[in-house]
């Protein structure tokens, strides 16, 4: 190998080891599908379909009901595709961010974290839905607000970016909620159809929510990192040498 190579070589094995980019990984991955598939979409799981982690009811009954009807969820299974369907949220005007469901997720090894989901509102359900974040799995801060201002019609790729979030990454107590919550400046809720009425026996249907994140980079231990610029700083003063 020529000296240029070998310096040239060295450089790149530096970079490598301070700036490793990273790329969005699945974390965990709910798509309530049957494990394994029985062809039935009124039955599923709630364990993930990828990764660690548990889903729970906030107030509210579930069941599983198709993830394709009203123009389908984003799940890629051509059959047996089933979402988590909710209902028995509150009556109106009663428990304000008080009905929906929770994820908790460990995000250890893992930074810029995002959360996606699909949900799917019926005409009389909750018309506005609320993201909360929690860092110990008790304590939930309110985030994101979504609408989802149509009946019987599926939202696709719901994303919130927590990236930006102190202690969110690299947190085994990680948690989130989505929740129904009133009409902006009201103590109301709104029903998704237009025109149409509020019910607490409205349902809203989840499938495909996704924890992502970065693996986070290892960071040299400054020994190692003297020895690979001590190594860098030979290389090239033997090139400069041979130059001369």
């Amino acid at each position: 190998m020529s000296a240029f190579a070998s310096v040239r070589t060295a450089a790149l094995m530096a970079g490598i080891v301070l700036t490793g980019a990273a790329q969005a990984d699945v974390i965990t991955q709910w798509n309530f599908n049957s494990q394994p598939a029985d062809g039935s979409t009124s039955t599923g799981v709630t364990v993930p379909s990828a990764g660690v982690g548990t889903a729970s009811l906030l107030g509210v009954t579930g069941s599983f009901a198709s993830g394709t009807a009203n123009g389908g969820s984003s799940d890629p299974a051509a059959t047996d595709n089933s979402g988590w369907q909710t209902t028995g949220y509150a009556a109106q005007g009663m428990g304000d961010k008080t009905r929906g469901v929770q994820f908790a997720v460990s995000t250890l090894g893992y930074d810029t974290i995002s959360v996606s989901y699909d949900l799917r509102h019926s005409n009389t359900s909750a018309r506005h839905e609320l993201f909360q974040y929690s860092l110990d799995g008790v304590q939930f801060i309110d985030f994101a607000t979504f609408t989802g201002a149509a009946g019987d019609t599926w939202f696709n790729g719901r994303t919130v970016d927590l990236s930006g979030v102190a202690g969110v990454a690299n947190n085994a107590s990680f948690a989130f909620r989505i929740v129904s919550t009133f009409a902006p400046g009201t103590s109301q809720y709104q029903a998704s159809a237009a025109g149409g009425n509020y019910a607490g026996t409205g349902t809203w249907r989840f499938d495909m929510v996704t924890v992502s994140g970065s693996p986070v980079t290892p960071v040299p231990e400054p020994e190692s990192l003297a020895l690979l610029l001590a190594g860098l700083a030979t290389v090239a003063g033997v090139a400069r040498r041979r130059l001369v």
